[in-house]
Formats: structure tokens, sequence, C-alpha cells
């Protein structure tokens, strides 16, 4: 039997069965096939939205700009008008009613003021007075051209008497019974019979010229006159009234105060017709290449913000802004420099704004000229 050697112990076989042996160093699992089925699918989807996605926003974006700028024109430079109409009196007077006040809505053909009518009411009696001494001196040359007639039959017997008596003279003077004084006398008697005749009839000719009525409108011309004048007194009575010509505001009315004296011809009060707005717009020269009558325009104020109006071109204007100033300017000299011109278009509107426009109102225009 072999001797166990006392430096090294023997071994135990169920205590090496019994220890188990080291654990293996974990490797990293692998990733399992349906993980990467799922995720394949995404890096797919964001590569095309990258892909197609982009270029379509950028083909987007320049048709919007395109759109909206590219194809259109706009200036700021532009404010809302209003056709105004300055309402003078045609008659001179003092003011003795007034029925409006300023920012009041009146319709065509309502009283505005009214002037003193008393003396204008004086002015037609006057003229009806004068009508009826025009009838009466028609009536006084009337009965002279009566006269006239017969004072033409009395001369003319009395040439025929002093013509008889003549030459009875004649008869005497050639048997010698008369004198030559008789003779001379009875013949310068049918002389001034004669005269007597011709201004009778002068006379008649001339009553007969001042009853001639006018060839025209058949009344005498004394009392046609008289009749004008008192129909021109009339008319002017009438004026004193002032009435609106048309319907609108009332604007600048602080001159009508009762008691002050009215010129004729002077700017009383201003009619705005708030009813029929559109706009005028100053563009640029370098703006109207594309732009013509009737494109779409689009309007906006500065004193609504958030109101937009439609509306179009209605017309451009025949000249720059400059032509028509007091004081155009003048290029021929020799430190000229060249300025863009603004030419007025004016824009109707194509619908009722929200908000009651008021004449000189700050604008902007954009007018789409594709």
């Amino acid at each position: 039997m072999d001797q166990l050697s006392p430096s090294r112990p023997a071994k135990n076989p169920r205590a090496e069965e019994a220890t188990p042996p080291k654990a293996a160093p974990k490797a990293d699992p692998l990733p399992s096939p349906a993980l990467e089925t799922e995720a394949a699918p995404k890096a797919s989807w964001r590569t095309r939205i990258l892909m197609f996605g982009l270029p379509f926003a950028l083909i987007a974006g320049g048709a919007g700009w395109w759109l909206t700028s590219g194809g259109s024109v706009s200036t700021d430079n532009a404010y809302v008008q209003m056709d105004k109409v300055s309402v003078a009196a045609e008659v001179g007077g003092r003011i003795t009613e007034v029925a409006v006040r300023d920012g009041q809505q009146v319709a065509a053909g309502q009283l505005l003021f009214r002037i003193d009518g008393e003396p204008y009411a004086l002015t037609v009696a006057q003229a009806t007075a004068a009508i009826d001494a025009a009838e009466v001196e028609v009536g006084n040359l009337s009965a002279s051209a009566n006269t006239s007639r017969v004072d033409i039959a009395a001369a003319r017997e009395d040439v025929k008497f002093a013509e008889i008596t003549f030459e009875r003279q004649a008869a005497l003077m050639e048997k010698g019974f008369t004198t030559k004084a008789a003779y001379d006398a009875a013949r310068h008697a049918v002389a001034q019979a004669r005269e007597r005749v011709r201004q009778a009839e002068a006379a008649a000719a001339e009553a007969r010229t001042k009853l001639a009525a006018g060839p025209s409108s058949g009344i005498n011309p004394q009392v046609e006159a008289a009749r004008v004048q008192r129909s021109q007194a009339q008319v002017n009575m009438g004026r004193t009234t002032v009435r609106a010509p048309s319907a609108g505001r009332i604007a600048q009315s602080d001159r009508l105060q009762v008691g002050q004296m009215m010129v004729a011809g002077l700017p009383a009060v201003t009619l705005v017709d708030t009813a029929h707005p559109w706009v005028e717009a100053n563009f640029k020269e370098t703006d109207l290449a594309d732009m013509r009558v009737g494109q779409r325009a689009e309007i906006s104020f500065d004193a609504y913000p958030g109101v937009k109006v439609r509306g179009h071109v209605l017309t451009i204007g025949a000249g720059t802004g400059s032509e028509f100033s007091v004081l155009p300017a003048q290029n021929a000299t020799g430190n000229w420099v060249k300025v863009t011109q603004r030419v007025p278009v004016r824009i109707a509107f194509d619908e009722r704004p929200a908000r009651d426009m008021i004449a000189g109102l700050s604008a902007d225009v954009r007018v789409f000229t594709k």
C-alpha cells in the first residue's frame, strides 16, 4: 500500500464535486430580429420626409411669395378721398337762421341756413310797381297815338282850307282885286298847314313805334323789361334760403352764425359726400409697368387696424403729382437730380367698409398685377 506524503493533503472527490465552477463573463446580447425590423421603417420615413418635404416647403414658400409679393405692387402713400362741395350763398345779407351743425348728415334739398329776405321782398314789390308804370305808359302811348291820328285829320283839313284860300287870292291877284301881301299870306298859310300835317304824322309814327311789341315775345319791350326785373328779384328772394345740393355730411360750419353778414359767393359750409368714398394712391412710376385699369386691389387703413376692403383700379392719372403742383419742378438746370415720380391712381371700393370712412385717412393699397 502506498504511503501518503505528509506535504500534500489528499484530495476529496466529493468536495470537488460540491464546489460550483466559476461563472464565465456574460457577452452583450445581440439585437433581436423584431427590433431591427421596427427601426428600419422609422429611418426610411424620416429620410423620405427630408427628401420630399423640404423641397415642397421651398416650392410652396416661393409660390406664396410670388402670389403675395412678386405679383403685386403696394404703397402706403394713399389717402381716402370724398367729393366735397363748398356751399356758398348766391346773395348777400344777414343770416337769420342756421338749421345744421358740424358733422350732421343731411339729405338733398334740406335747409342749411337762411338769409334775411326782407330787402329782397321790397325789391320784388318795386319791380311790380315798375311793371304797373310800364303798362300805364303803354296806355298813354296808345292814347297819344289816337290823338296823333286826330291831329293828322285836323291838319289835313287846315291844308284844304288854306289851299282854297290861296286859290281865291291867286284869282283875285290875277284880276288885280287883292294885294301882294294878302296873296303871300295865303300861300304861307298853305305851307304851315302842310307842315302841321307832317308833324302830326311823325308823332303818330313815334307813338306806333313805342307801342310796337317785341318780335320774339309779342309784348311791349318796356313791360317785358319790368317783368324781367321782377323775375330776377323773385329769384334773389328765393336764394335767401340755402339748401343742400346733395346728400352728405356737414363740415366747416363754424362760419354759420346767426346775425353774421354773408357775402355772395363766399363759401359758408362744406358738404362731404360720405356715401361714395374712394382712395387716391400715389404709386411710383416704376410700379406702373404691369398695372392696368380694373385690376383687383386690397385696401387697409391706419385708423382701423384689421379692416380690409376689396377694390379695383378705376383710373390711372394722366400726369404725375409734380405736373399739377402750383410750382412745377424746373429740370432744365445743371444740377438736375433724377427723382422717382409719383402717379395718382384712383382705387374704387367694391364693398361697403365695415367702419365709416373719413376724408383724408391714411391707407395702404396693394394692387394685384398678375
